[in-house]
């Protein structure tokens, strides 16, 4: 008689395996994905499968982990916001994209996204940040288009080759590039005190980074965000 082990054994080797470019529901990508073993990325956008390339620590693991690091430093001084690194994200039925970072507002204080029953996040969260190689990557078309129509309210994709950072802010049918402002610093419209200085990003000037930062926490902006979130806590 067949173990109970050797009887999944046999019902995984019945799941096809995940392949870059397989056109599936979403659905049957979160099953084939369950079911390859080792699979630690992979995203399913407008039903097509993207598998990507190895990355080097240079162009992006090093700009990932800043990235990450400055929407830490913000989450850790802003109550009522949550945060996560390369989580799929559940948007519809074809479509699971797993964004480097982002971040979104407590669905029980207002936020837009959900946290389903299984940990994972269902809709758009208010923001997605992409670290991609060029204005050529997929981030800026396809990625792009799928974020506009799930209402992610602030995008921000840093092509690393091209030393650009643009940041997109929700309009009404379409995203509009947020403005730096004269010192290349960008001022989140949706997560007051969230103050991006570009140019000290790409040339990792962390002290004056984190200077520009601590400014906007400090802020009377930040201030009324989080006696706000705060006020929706309280009325629940």
């Amino acid at each position: 008689m067949a173990t109970i082990a050797s009887r999944i054994d046999l019902h995984r080797k019945r799941i096809p395996p995940l392949e870059n470019g397989d056109h599936v529901s979403r659905e049957e990508f979160e099953r084939r994905f369950d079911a390859t073993p080792g699979l630690k990325k992979a995203e399913l956008i407008e039903g097509v499968v993207h598998m990507p390339q190895p990355v080097s620590h240079e162009h992006h693991g090093v700009p990932h982990s800043d990235l990450n690091w400055f929407l830490t430093s913000y989450r850790i001084g802003t109550p009522g916001i949550f945060g996560g690194d390369n989580s799929s994200l559940r948007l519809d039925l074809r479509n699971m994209p797993q964004p480097d970072t982002y971040l979104l507002i407590d669905p029980k204080l207002g936020g837009q996204a959900r946290i389903d029953k299984e940990g994972y996040v269902r809709g758009g969260p208010e923001f997605i940040g992409e670290v991609a190689a060029s204005s050529a990557s997929f981030d800026l078309h396809e990625k792009l288009d799928v974020y506009l129509r799930h209402q992610v309210r602030e995008y921000l994709v840093w092509q690393v080759y091209d030393q650009v950072i643009d940041w997109f802010v929700l309009g009404k049918r379409k995203y509009n590039r947020l403005k730096p402002d004269s010192g290349g610093v960008f001022r989140s419209r949706v997560f007051a005190g969230l103050w991006l200085d570009a140019p000290a990003m790409m040339r990792r000037d962390y002290a004056t980074l984190s200077e520009a930062l601590q400014r906007g926490l400090k802020s009377k902006e930040h201030a009324e965000f989080v006696k706000k979130l705060r006020a929706a806590g309280q009325s629940k």
